[in-house]
């Protein structure tokens, strides 16, 4: 489903608009009868699964720089 709208019809009803969107709508914007943008929704975020992470390599070494760790605790002193 999807639908077009003027610019001056989107700053009207911006907030019906996003809720149409976000039930799955995609709404084209226009100006002057030319399409200009898209409001839709944003795609799901995948679930991670056991795995996906397997050959990510870790430093074996995690730790900070001295001067890194000086500095913020003079920052933070302040």
């Amino acid at each position: 489903m999807s639908g077009q709208v003027s610019v001056a019809q989107a700053k009207a009803e911006f907030a019906s608009l996003v809720t149409r969107a976000e039930s799955g709508e995609k709404i084209i914007v226009t100006r002057n009868g030319r399409p200009v943008a898209c409001l839709g929704p944003l795609p799901r975020p995948k679930p991670i699964k056991y795995g996906d992470l397997k050959g990510l390599y870790v430093a074996d070494d995690l730790s900070l720089p001295e001067d890194i760790i000086e500095e913020f605790y003079r920052k933070r002193a302040k």
